[in-house]
């Protein structure tokens, strides 16, 4: 039976979904709110198909790559695919999508209700570019990113950690022959071959890591062990007396520095490590003024040596001077190796002076500790020899909140209410007062000794 009701489909109905997985392809437009003409009427496109026309325009019936946040991943990305390989008739209107992960501030999402909101700009206020630029890094691309403290803080550890190790090679590619020429062939050790192995291993691992979805983390993980195998490396040939092997040393240098100038955190023209600050001449800077540090720290080198020997403990100090107050202002570090030249290394001022500031705190709480320890161990022996002047039949007359009889030597019988002591307290308490005893004679015998009696 059909009746005609039914088939009659109201304006109610129409603005209605006939399924709960439908979408808009257009929307009536309500009132004040933008139209245009349609054969449904005055309207504009739904959300999902207005980023499908938009991509088809530029990018045609296919595309290698559509990204956007984790959240558009459905349904807004689902239904653009389904819209679009209707319209065009195929299956790879998108070949791969990359859905990058949130960014939430100390835990939570970044909004201006919750007073978290962060630009740019502060963040750049807060922590230089190439810092974010770690922490980002330092995290995979599709998963949540928490802008915080913690986050900031391995950035700039690790941060630090890169800046030290260009500064360990630069200064021994300076101060050594790296020139690869047959008069400069350097016999390889077994530890050199050991590193030249775990070289190979961490340029296979972060070239697996990066085509692994761009896993930037791993990569970073792989030249973190990379550089941490160098400084074994180069403890080990301190050790026993033997210098690093420059070329192979270089050869790391350059490499870690190609990796992190693919990864933007290090200029295009800095030919090794870390620029010494923003401006893009520095490295000229560095290579016009380290000759003259060199000679400099040479010269300091020869000077502490004759001071050991003439015992001339003023010119040590002036040298310590020159390397911990006069040179970090300026920028330059000198770091001082047993039985090996001086290292020389130019570094950020700001950076030095804060590192400055640091060691001075160091120094003064472990200074103020050791005057902590020294008091309270004044205190302890005063209470101890104070402990000692006490006569034994006297020891607990003075505890009358625990006791309140004694016998003729002075050892308690009753407890502050009246009540008998048990033979084993009684018994406990003579032990205290005989150990009491033996430390009263010994101080008797002291004065005695001491002639104060």
């Amino acid at each position: 039976m059909i009746i005609v009701g039914d088939l009659c489909v109201s304006e109610d109905r129409l603005s209605e979904k006939h399924s709960p997985n439908d979408f808009a392809l257009w929307k009536r437009s309500k009132k004040g709110e933008p139209w245009w003409n349609s054969p449904w009427g005055k309207g504009r496109p739904g959300w999902h198909i207005e980023c499908s026309v938009m991509a088809s325009a530029v990018c045609g019936s296919s595309m290698d790559i559509h990204t956007g946040g984790v959240d558009l991943k459905f349904p807004h990305h689902d239904n653009e695919l389904a819209q679009a390989e209707a319209y065009f008739d195929n299956d790879h209107w998108v070949r791969y999508f990359l859905h990058s992960g949130h960014l939430t501030i100390a835990g939570c999402k970044m909004s201006k209700s919750l007073k978290n909101f962060v630009t740019i700009r502060d963040a750049l206020n807060r922590h230089s570019a190439r810092q974010l630029r770690l922490a980002f890094l330092l995290h995979s691309w599709k998963d949540t990113l928490d802008y915080s403290i913690n986050t900031m803080d391995m950035a700039i550890q690790y941060e630090k950690l890169l800046n030290e190790f260009f500064l360990t090679i630069k200064d021994i590619t300076r101060s050594r022959t790296c020139e690869t020429t047959i008069d400069s062939f350097q016999k390889w050790t077994n530890n050199d071959q050991e590193l030249y192995i775990k070289l190979r291993a961490a340029k296979n691992s972060v070239h697996n890591a990066l085509c692994d979805n761009v896993d930037t983390r791993t990569a970073l993980d792989a030249l973190r062990e990379l550089i941490g195998n160098v400084n074994i490396y180069l403890r080990d040939k301190r050790v026993s007396g033997q210098e690093g092997n420059c070329i192979l040393l270089r050869d790391i240098g350059t490499y870690v520095t190609w990796i992190f100038k693919v990864f933007g955190a290090i200029p295009k023209e800095d030919s090794l490590g870390l620029p010494i600050s923003g401006s893009g001449q520095t490295t000229n800077v560095e290579e016009i003024v380290m000759p003259y540090l060199t000679i400099l720290a040479k010269f300091r080198d020869s000077v502490r040596i004759q001071a050991r020997q003439l015992q001339a403990s003023e010119i040590l100090k002036e040298c310590d001077r020159l390397r911990d107050d006069v040179l970090p202002n300026v920028g330059v570090r000198l770091e001082d190796h047993e039985g090996h030249p001086s290292a020389v290394k130019m570094v950020d001022r700001e950076t030095l002076l804060q590192e400055k500031e640091v060691k001075r705190k160091l120094e003064a709480e472990k200074a103020a500790e050791k005057i902590r320890k020294k008091t309270e161990q004044l205190a302890a022996q005063a209470q101890k020899d104070a402990q000692k002047r006490i006569k034994p039949d006297e020891m607990f007359r003075s505890e009358t909140d625990k006791y309140s009889k004694f016998d003729e030597k002075g050892i308690p019988t009753c407890d502050a209410e009246g009540k008998e002591l048990s033979k084993g307290l009684v018994k406990k308490l003579q032990k205290l007062q005989q150990a009491q005893e033996k430390k009263y004679n010994e101080y008797i015998n002291t004065i005695h000794h001491n002639g104060d009696l």
